[in-house]
């Protein structure tokens, strides 16, 4: 098909954005795209593309925004239950770690989710996913970590794998069997450490081969963060996924600064996540690395909480920046990444440019995907998105509505 008239069309052309350079959206004016089997094939003035392409199928872009589809790099996105009680817990002063420490938070969906068949898993997990395509993201990364025990986890992982298989959606998961103690293990956490990387690690390396052959093996992440995992049990948990050939991210400083930022530099991580209190220090090796660092403004949103992650000084000093929305069901059940675009503009300062960018071309990065999805760019997966707005600074300045019209997955329209 041949999208042509965008008011703007929104390439995001030349790779991630580091530092200064974030927010270079490539606008094209009166832009157009032509896709030839799920794949773009030229991107240029409509002009010329109608000239060229007179008999090709076409959707017409006036006065409208095109761009590529948004890439969530950091989802919970596989549970069962809700838990709206700890809402209301926290409403009357209760704090997360709390409520946590009393066999709330993710333990309380830990048990729901072993607890669920695997088809009430998928259906209420596919719900989750048909939003998020609603809301423009045509790619996403999604955990485990709400069964903290083998079968659970795996459970988890073939959903996950299903409903990529389903579409449209594309997921990307990752292994999270370090995403807090369970119950059976809260006086022996090192035991529990001990079973993640002796047994599930292996356990999920070997599920994954029978189950997706021909793929990458998932990510494999750590909450390393007080009450959860300690700085050196998530470096044994993600030493030995490094050696069994996983790819490394990390869920650090949400609360305490450990120095989970500065393991994952070391080895070498994708991503590093949350960020609220990570040190200077910390944060100028990160802008030296390549390892991303993925802002989760929804999650301080959803705490009520004053800090979010201070992301100005390291742009200053080169480093690369992705938003995600965190969707979970404690702190952030957001599926709209144009919300968490909203709250990086105002909360981490950013303009819409370098938000759009964030959520876009680097969230692939923070995937390991930016070669094929996150930009407008001949011989890439032809994810698009229309708005129903002329000018791209609607996103971030306006919130709490849907501002996408149609998205395309694979060159077909499937919103």
């Amino acid at each position: 098909m041949l999208i042509h008239s965008a008011s703007q069309l929104l390439t995001l052309a030349g790779g991630p954005q580091r530092g200064r350079d974030l927010g270079r959206l490539g606008i094209l004016e009166d832009g157009g795209v032509l896709v030839r089997q799920g794949k773009i094939t030229a991107v240029a003035k409509s002009a010329e593309l109608l000239a060229a392409y007179p008999d090709e199928p076409s959707i017409s872009a006036h006065g409208k925004v095109v761009m590529p589809g948004f890439v969530d790099p950091h989802t919970h996105l596989v549970w069962a239950g809700d838990r709206a009680a700890e809402f209301e817990l926290r409403l009357q002063g209760k704090t997360y770690m709390e409520i946590m420490a009393s066999g709330g938070g993710i333990v309380s969906t830990v048990r729901a989710t072993r607890q669920a068949s695997i088809e009430a898993l998928l259906a209420q997990t596919r719900e989750r996913a048909r939003r998020m395509l609603q809301y423009g993201t045509t790619t996403a990364e999604a955990k485990t970590g709400y069964g903290l025990e083998v079968q659970t986890e795996l459970k988890q992982l073939e959903v996950l794998l299903r409903l990529d298989a389903e579409g449209p959606l594309e997921i990307c998961p990752t292994f999270l069997g370090a995403h807090a103690i369970p119950p059976e293990y809260r006086d022996d956490p090192q035991a529990y450490t001990h079973l993640v990387w002796e047994e599930m690690l292996p356990a999920v390396q070997r599920w994954w081969a029978s189950h997706a052959p021909g793929r990458h093996l998932p990510f494999v992440d750590v909450f390393c963060e007080t009450g959860a995992f300690s700085l050196e049990q998530s470096r044994a948990i993600l030493e030995q996924a490094r050696r069994l050939g996983f790819p490394l991210k990390i869920h650090a400083d949400e609360f305490d600064n450990l120095g989970g930022a500065a393991l994952a530099v070391e080895l070498g991580a994708t991503s590093a996540d949350h960020l609220v209190k990570t040190s200077p220090e910390e944060w100028r090796a990160l802008a030296k690395s390549d390892t991303v660092a993925v802002a989760l403004p929804c999650t301080p949103f959803g705490l009520a909480e004053a800090h979010y992650p201070p992301v100005r000084p390291f742009l200053e000093a080169d480093g690369l920046l992705a938003i995600a929305t965190d969707l979970n069901p404690g702190t952030a059940w957001c599926e709209n990444m144009q919300f968490a675009i909203a709250l990086a503009c105002r909360y981490l300062h950013l303009t819409p440019a370098q938000a759009i960018a964030a959520a876009t071309i680097n969230a692939a990065a923070a995937l390991g995907m930016s070669d094929r999805v996150g930009s407008l760019e001949v011989g890439k997966q032809a994810d698009l998105v229309v708005l129903s707005v002329a000018d791209y600074r609607h996103l971030g300045y306006r919130f709490g509505g849907n501002l996408v019209e149609r998205v395309i997955k694979r060159g077909e329209v499937v919103v």
